[in-house]
């Protein structure tokens, strides 16, 4: 299973900010749609950096609410880790697994086409997971 094989199914429409976007811009949109991250991105498409809710409270915990008003830019993970359509999901939940984080923008030629998060990659696990339990069921009922 691919990470095409997921965008396909979940779709490719990602959220973004521009890094000279506030905190608190970025906080109403995350509450607003329910998610976790937003990708930081230029006018180009080009990832400038990911901005998630652990990066918003590890901030205010350490500088206080004030940073609410500072840019994205002062926030954001820059370092962002990335994937291409053709990870496996095996390949994806190692990266996401060694780098402690639950979002990851998918590329392509170097511009943002998507991002999955650790709920799509599991959720893909278990159907394949549970694909193969019935493939067996089948076999052995058969045999």
């Amino acid at each position: 299973m691919s990470v095409k094989a997921i965008l396909a199914d979940k779709g490719s429409e990602v959220l973004t900010v521009t890094s000279d976007s506030t905190v608190d811009h970025a906080v109403a949109l995350l509450a607003k749609h329910r998610i976790g991250a937003l990708v930081v991105a230029d006018a180009t498409g080009t990832i400038r950096g990911i901005i998630s809710e652990r990066d918003v409270i590890r901030h205010i915990a350490e500088d206080g609410v004030g940073i609410l008003s500072q840019k994205i830019a002062t926030v954001m993970t820059a370092n962002v880790k990335v994937c291409s359509e053709n990870h496996t999901v095996n390949e994806v939940m190692e990266i996401m697994t060694r780098g402690r984080f639950r979002h990851l923008p998918v590329e392509r030629g170097g511009k943002l086409i998507g991002v999955i998060s650790i709920g799509d990659v599991v959720k893909r696990k278990i159907e394949e997971t549970q694909r193969e339990a019935d493939e067996i069921r089948t076999y052995i009922a058969t045999a």
